[in-house]
């Protein structure tokens, strides 16, 4: 008997413990950098680089997966053995006889010694650590899909800032241009009226107007420094590097329909689909927690009254058994977190079918947006082209004669107007382009062919 609990104890020390293997994930892939490289802008590649490095929201992200991690292997550690060293050492003082019929033992004192390693274990004979362990390894996967989301909109929202930092320093430019003009006009205005050609209501008029361009760039530069702060905080960099003025930015392309199955690559989805997983195995955990459960405990060691003499085969201590357990009463407990268990089910359920719902809006209305960014484009960039010709003329009948430089400069301040939607516009392509990526998952659509009309949205 001594030799079996002996072989058990060493086969459970040292057995190998085997975790899953845990699958080393480049988490630069979460950036997906293809997608953003298409846009052939090295500075908002960089911009996403230094928030890979720097974002404290995508540090704190990964912190919950290692987290969820851990969980995994504490849950899968209840599935295994426990040993234990519990040694002690104490003194017994005996004040009085003690007799045992006509034997007696007088007062006496004496040491012992207790040096044993207990091991107990919960036999799984019901699967149910192991489902814990599973329900914990589903909630480890659904981080890991919080994780992706964080990146995809981190990126979204660092590109998006991007153009609307560009837009908004193309807008600038042009509203400078657009108030030079403007006060050459009110000064045209000003020597028309002094000479009596024109009355004080154009003047006024003029006037009035370059007070509004000054305004809406007073605007501007605020809404950039908001830009400009918010892009700090995103990228985790205090001192933003200054973007150069560029209006001849790509635009990326706008596919005419969507597949609705790319909503399966969004996290918020597969983390739905985990959600039901897990919520099954807890609604499974609760239905065993009725079964009883079997306590395998045991000891081996050494128990002697004398320090000299704890290592001899005469104080040698094991036991070994099994302690079944079985709660008779809870008080409605088990029954009630089983019903609990059920119904959280039933709401994951629910969730996911919102879930479902809210994706195909949200593609639905990114690429409507999409699509309409580029009509209005289109529409500028003609009007644009419209107010070039008309410039073009306006110069050829100013240098013949035929036109005043007032009305000549009213030209020129009609072609910035023009230029300033045609900014707008084409920035708004590529923001429309950039929710259409967020709402499809981080998915490069792109690069989507043979779409089905019947399948499409």
């Amino acid at each position: 008997m001594k030799r079996i609990i002996i072989a058990l104890f060493l086969l459970v020390l040292f057995a190998p413990v085997t975790f899953a293997k845990e699958t080393e994930i480049n988490k630069t892939d979460y950036l997906n950098l293809g997608w953003w490289e298409k846009f052939n802008d090295d500075k908002l590649t960089g911009y996403i680089l230094s928030a890979y490095k720097n974002n404290p929201d995508l540090k704190a992200a990964a912190i919950n997966t290692k987290q969820a991690e851990q969980m995994v292997k504490m849950s899968f550690s209840r599935e295994l053995p426990e040993i234990t060293f519990d040694g002690r050492y104490q003194r017994e003082f005996e004040s009085s006889e003690q007799r045992f019929g006509d034997m007696v033992i007088p007062n006496y004192s004496q040491s012992n010694f207790v040096l044993p390693l207990t091991m107990t274990y919960e036999f799984d004979i019901w699967g149910k650590n192991r489902l814990k362990t599973k329900s914990l390894k589903l909630q480890n996967d659904i981080t890991v899909q919080d994780e992706k989301s964080a990146y995809i909109s981190l990126t979204s929202a660092i590109a998006a800032n991007y153009f609307n930092l560009i837009k908004a320093d193309n807008l600038i430019e042009n509203q400078k241009r657009l108030i030079e003009l403007q006060k050459q006009i009110v000064s045209m205005e000003e020597k028309k009226y002094n000479a009596g050609l024109c009355p004080i209501t154009e003047l006024l008029v003029e006037k009035q107007a370059l007070t509004a361009f000054e305004s809406e760039l007073n605007l501007m530069i605020e809404n950039m420094d908001v830009i400009q702060n918010r892009m700090s905080v995103l990228i985790g960099d205090r001192e933003l590097r200054e973007i150069a003025h560029n209006d001849d930015f790509q635009i990326m392309p706008v596919p005419e329909y969507l597949d609705t199955k790319i909503i399966e690559n969004r996290p918020d989805f597969i983390k739905t689909e985990y959600l039901i997983q897990k919520a099954g195995y807890d609604v499974r955990i609760a239905k065993k927690d009725f079964l009883p459960s079997f306590l395998v405990y045991g000891q081996i060691g050494f128990n002697a009254y004398q320090l000299g003499k704890i290592f001899t085969p005469d104080t040698w201590l094991s036991n070994i058994g099994v302690m079944p357990t079985l709660d008779i009463f809870t008080g409605g407990l088990k029954l009630s977190r089983l019903k609990f268990k059920k119904l959280e089910y039933e709401k994951t359920m629910q969730y996911f079918e919102k879930t479902v719902l809210t994706s195909i809006q949200e593609l639905n209305d990114s690429l409507v947006s999409a699509k309409i960014s580029n009509k209005n484009y289109n529409k500028a960039l003609e009007n644009y082209s419209l107010e070039e010709n008309l410039y073009t003329l306006s110069k050829k009948k100013l240098d013949i004669g035929a036109k005043s430089n007032l009305a000549h400069l009213k030209a020129e301040q009609a072609l910035l107007i023009a230029k300033k939607n045609e900014i707008s516009n084409k920035a708004d392509c590529n923001l429309a382009a950039i929710n259409i990526y967020k709402a499809s998952g981080g998915t490069d659509y792109i690069n989507l062919q043979n779409l089905s009309k019947d399948e499409n949205i």
